[in-house]
């Protein structure tokens, strides 16, 4: 019945799922769980207008909702159950968080009745949530749905972008009450001081030594190509931050490599030898500072700092400038912004590229796979606009230091190092842009905390390409091992199937490479299958990284 208004009387759970839709959620990435069976009824009746994307693991959607965020600049909505439910996913919001990916999860609850009885699956979310989430509230009053979702999809998206996570009662969903939608107000972009620019360029004109680094979430494909202006137009040398490839052209003469786990040690020994740091949207995290050694902490080397949230700018480092701005509208005033006549650091800028081109320098590697000439001749063939997924591990070091992201590519990975994130971002890259080409690099160990996934992408329609890197261990914690307990293995050893079979079980295409030459046709056969495929790539165990052997690990332990 309608209300005097003319409202017309929903449930809470037809309420959130019009609420998703007022907010402009496309898609929902869930495992279905009976604390929320109202909300999964009101999503029936949105099938035209949001699609459910049915998953095999918490962790797994909600992976695949952050991939969604990272690449729409609006928030992934992932849906679960109570209790187990939700702790399974509790890696993804961490991901989302350290990665400042706009995410919105929403959690089945226990009714509010039993509340504080340990019932069936209680937990209190606030205070589970509330250490790696922007924020946590949970709806027991249906008829503040529509504030609540708003809220939260604003707060997704505000400043610093992150996690909202949004419990719902399971009685709640049932109340019907009669409230109007409520979607985003619009919001015009905080801008740079008028005096922030004018300041930043007196700076850079007096430095001989520039580099900027790239990070952060947010930026638009309009923002990307303006600070590519502002900084190719003033000859800058430019480096990305952790896992941050798809924020400036890799092939540009101005690219000087990335800044991160595994970073070249040329490209850091020049940032300490930079006399400006331009540091826009990252928060030189622990990674990019490489531990907070890189910059001094009490600003002696002046940086620039430009961030969307006040409280990220100086954190740990102290900074000669602080610009509070959103990221795109700083990109927009910096490239209209007046270049600096004849500056002094082309020579600068030249060194540091020359150092980036020759650590990518294929060596030579022993046996019949030089992984590093196989990946190269698998660049040439990708497509442009390529999509990018990563794992985390010691083989994802390979495509970071061999090939290079183009314009007009995205590269997604985890910033907080988190196993599991490849194979799932990659299907829900893949379903957020099925006319793209999706590529998955994942470690052999990765590959099986998510990879049941792939029964998603089945069941969707999404055909990524995953390259499993299978080595047989843990390739990374086995570095550290021999690097501090030589020889003493333990616990790093892994048994495999074989992942070529496992995915033609499902239906999808497998391939199996074991030499260089195998790469490229592997590639091209998988691709044109059409299907999810795997292109299981053996690599040798002894080469546990890309710039040493075990062998070579112990003899340097020995030496100290």
């Amino acid at each position: 019945m309608a209300d005097a208004a003319g409202i017309e009387g929903r449930t809470g759970g037809q309420l959130l799922a019009d609420a998703l839709v007022a907010n402009g959620a496309t898609h929902v990435f869930a495992v279905p769980g009976e604390s929320y069976l109202d909300l999964l009824d009101g999503l029936y009746n949105q099938r035209n207008r949001i699609q459910l994307v049915t998953c095999r693991f918490e962790a797994g959607a909600v992976h695949m909702a952050e991939a969604q965020g990272k690449l729409t600049g609006r928030p992934g909505v992932a849906v679960v159950t109570r209790g187990p439910g939700a702790c399974h996913a509790a890696i993804g919001v961490h991901v989302a968080m350290q990665d400042s990916t706009p995410l919105v999860l929403l959690v089945g609850q226990i009714p509010v009745s039993e509340t504080d009885r340990e019932t069936f699956q209680e937990v209190d979310y606030r205070r589970f949530f509330s250490p790696i989430a922007k924020w946590v509230t949970q709806i027991d009053d249906a008829a503040r749905i529509p504030e609540l979702m708003a809220h939260a999809f604003d707060v997704a998206t505000s400043g610093r972008p992150g996690p909202v996570v949004v419990a719902l009662s399971e009685e709640m969903q049932k109340h019907v009450v009669a409230v109007p939608d409520i979607g985003p107000s619009p919001v015009l972009p905080a801008h740079p001081a008028p005096a922030a620019l004018p300041r930043m360029m007196e700076m850079l004109a007096r430095a001989e030594r520039p580099l900027a680094i790239l990070g952060g979430s947010g930026w638009t494909a309009e923002g990307r190509a303006a600070i590519r202006d502002f900084l190719v137009g003033n000859d800058i040398p430019v480096a990305v931050s952790f896992r941050r490839q798809g924020l400036f052209d890799g092939t540009s003469p101005h690219y000087a490599g990335d800044l991160g786990v595994g970073a070249d040690a040329g490209l850091v020994a020049k940032a300490r030898e930079a006399d400006l740091i331009l540091a826009f949207g990252t928060r030189l995290g622990e990674p990019v500072s490489q531990g907070y050694t890189l910059f001094d902490l009490a600003g002696r080397q002046p940086i620039v700092q430009v961030h969307q949230d006040q409280a990220e700018i100086g954190r740990v480092h102290r900074v000669a400038l602080g610009i509070t701005s959103d990221l795109n509208a700083f990109a927009a005033a910096a490239a209209a912004t007046p270049r600096i006549a004849a500056p002094r650091w082309a020579g600068w800028r030249a060194a540091l590229r020359a150092a980036r081109e020759k650590q990518a320098v294929a060596g030579s590697y022993e046996g019949p796979l030089n992984l590093a000439v196989a990946l190269q001749a698998l660049e040439e063939a990708l497509p442009a606009d390529t999509i990018f997924t990563t794992d985390a591990g010691n083989f994802a070091t390979w495509p970071t230091r061999f090939m290079h992201v183009a314009e007009g590519q995205d590269f997604l990975g985890p910033t907080n190092g988190a196993m599991g994130y490849g194979v799932p971002a990659a299907i829900g890259a893949a379903i957020t842009h099925p006319d793209r080409t999706v590529v998955c690099f994942v470690g052999d160990g990765g590959a099986l905390m998510t990879g049941q996934e792939l029964a998603t992408a089945f069941h969707h329609g999404a055909a990524p390409i995953i390259l499993v890197f299978n080595n047989g261990m843990y390739g990374t914690i086995r570095m550290y091992q021999e690097r501090t307990y030589p020889g003493r293995v333990s616990g790093t050893a892994l048994t495999n199937p074989d992942f070529a079979r496992f995915i033609e079980s499902f239906g999808g295409h497998g391939e199996v490479v074991e030499r260089t030459e195998e790469m490229l046709p592997a590639f091209q056969r998988a691709k044109a299958s059409g299907k999810p495929a795997i292109i299981e790539v053996r690599t040798n165990p002894e080469q546990v990284t890309n710039r040493a052997t075990i062998a070579e690990l112990r003899a340097q332990a020995a030496k100290r």
